[in-house]
């Protein structure tokens, strides 16, 4: 299978609130609205895209609508210790403290208003016994 693209789609009962949230904190504009579906795309990135749509659509087979749960979205950027102090400053929930992991990240977790995980991450140079997990050409520098 070739993709020409990809990303996430939150499933929610609340499209337009959950859309306000990603422009709000994380940089995120909408390029197709309705009321039931939100595609959005990063500010920053243009290949960096998600979408919101309401989890009653009637393009979801029956027997999986509603929310979405079990998912954490990965944010790879360049500082996460300012987009940080920008949640903290929104009165965004910090439910993982910013800190460094001996496998090779740097990073928080928040959670949007449907309890999607948000994880933001920059990678950073792993302990030893981690970097000889990785393949070469995918160590963190």
């Amino acid at each position: 299978m070739k993709s020409t693209s990809y990303y996430p789609v939150i499933m929610t009962d609340d499209v337009a609130g959950t859309a306000a949230f990603y422009c709000a904190h994380f940089r995120f504009a909408a390029l197709f609205t309705s009321d039931w579906y939100v595609h959005l795309q990063s500010m920053a990135d243009e290949k960096v895209t998600l979408a919101i749509l309401d989890g009653s659509h009637k393009t979801i087979p029956v027997a999986r609508r509603g929310k979405v749960s079990g998912l954490i979205l990965n944010f790879e950027v360049e500082d996460p210790d300012s987009i940080h102090d920008a949640c903290r400053a929104a009165g965004l929930p910090i439910l993982k403290a910013l800190c460094d992991e001996d496998f090779g990240q740097r990073h928080f977790i928040t959670v949007d208003p449907n309890g999607v995980l948000i994880d933001i991450i920059k990678p950073i140079p792993p302990s030893a016994a981690y970097a000889a997990m990785y393949e070469t050409s995918a160590l963190p520098a």
